[in-house]
């Protein structure tokens, strides 16, 4: 079970602005917030939620072990002891909560949610008595108490938030005095591989001025990110930037793990014929990634750090 539900009012005085929305708990008024967020905040034609697929979701789980030792690297800094109550949000199939669940042990209580629910029906398989998983956004946290939580994090999330400053502003406000928020998102200073040798691809097959489609991910840089974090109240800002290697037996399995972690937007805007040819394309230049290893692709993700102000020892960077 979730944090108790309370039933109060929900007030829209002006929908243009967020804060004059009071969010609430009960269910039929978290579907209304909700549904309000989902429509203003996914620019149209940017990001699909609605492109993923059982299969992308089973895929996801089968080569998620890439995500999951990048999520490792987040959840450290966390310092998380035995005890501490954790949200993931945008947990995917839950790999990674089920391994956070672990370090803060029987005493310890881990909810992860994402707004996939091919997802979370795989996550659900893990649930244990102090693991829950639920369908939600980082937008609209409403279902959660104040200060209920010691840590929040988000692995490979934040680029597909477009209300950013909303889902920080929920976070604090669920954040214990002295909370953690860890997370780690693309930065468009410095591109994925896969997805630069995408864009030379869709230029190869014909389709030079479609390049831009699948690097429409919401990519925050470092000022973006400190004064996000600065004008959502957290203090002890820190991040950097880290490249990442990932070895593929072929390029089936980069296209797969690429279509599957962003949900079916990778290639998902062009047609079956035009991604044929992108294929093609894109399977000629991925071979100049091979080792005797496999295909060795970098990618890049900036991890960033904060805390609310509060009694709580910041914990160590290391």
């Amino acid at each position: 079970m979730l944090a108790s539900h309370r039933t109060t009012q929900i007030h829209f005085i002006d929908i243009s602005r967020s804060d004059n929305i009071e969010f609430v708990s009960n269910e039929r008024s978290r579907r209304l917030v909700g549904d309000f967020w989902k429509a203003r905040c996914r620019p149209p034609g940017v990001i699909s939620l609605e492109r993923d697929t059982p299969e992308l979701a089973r895929t996801y789980e089968q080569a998620g072990i890439l995500q999951f030792h990048h999520g490792k690297f987040l959840v450290g800094p966390l310092a998380l002891k035995s005890g501490d109550r954790v949200l993931d949000i945008g947990a995917g199939t839950g790999r990674l909560t089920e391994f956070v669940a672990g370090l803060v042990g029987p005493d310890g209580r881990v909810i992860g949610i994402d707004p996939l629910e091919n997802r979370i029906a795989i996550a659900s398989l893990r649930v244990s008595k102090t693991l829950t998983f639920d369908v939600g956004r980082a937008e609209d946290l409403s279902r959660f108490g104040s200060a209920e939580f010691d840590a929040v994090y988000l692995n490979s999330v934040f680029h597909w938030i477009a209300c950013k400053r909303q889902a920080l502003r929920e976070i604090e406000r669920v954040l214990k005095p002295g909370g953690r928020i860890g997370l780690n998102v693309q930065d468009p200073t410095k591109p994925h591989e896969s997805r630069t040798l995408l864009r030379q691809a869709i230029e190869r097959a014909g389709f030079g001025e479609r390049s831009g489609e699948p690097r429409r991910v919401l990519g925050a840089t470092d000022d973006e990110l400190k004064a996000l974090f600065a004008e959502t109240g957290f203090v002890d800002y820190r991040s950097d930037l880290r490249s990442l290697v990932d070895v593929h037996g072929d390029v089936d399995s980069v296209l797969g793990w690429s279509e599957a972690s962003a949900f079916g937007n990778f290639l998902g805007g062009f047609s079956l014929t035009e991604r044929q040819a992108i294929d093609e394309a894109f399977a000629a230049l991925v071979e100049s990634k091979r080792t005797p290893e496999g295909l060795r692709l970098e990618r890049y993700l900036r991890f960033a750090f904060a805390r609310k102000p509060g009694s709580q020892t910041t914990p160590s960077a290391s």
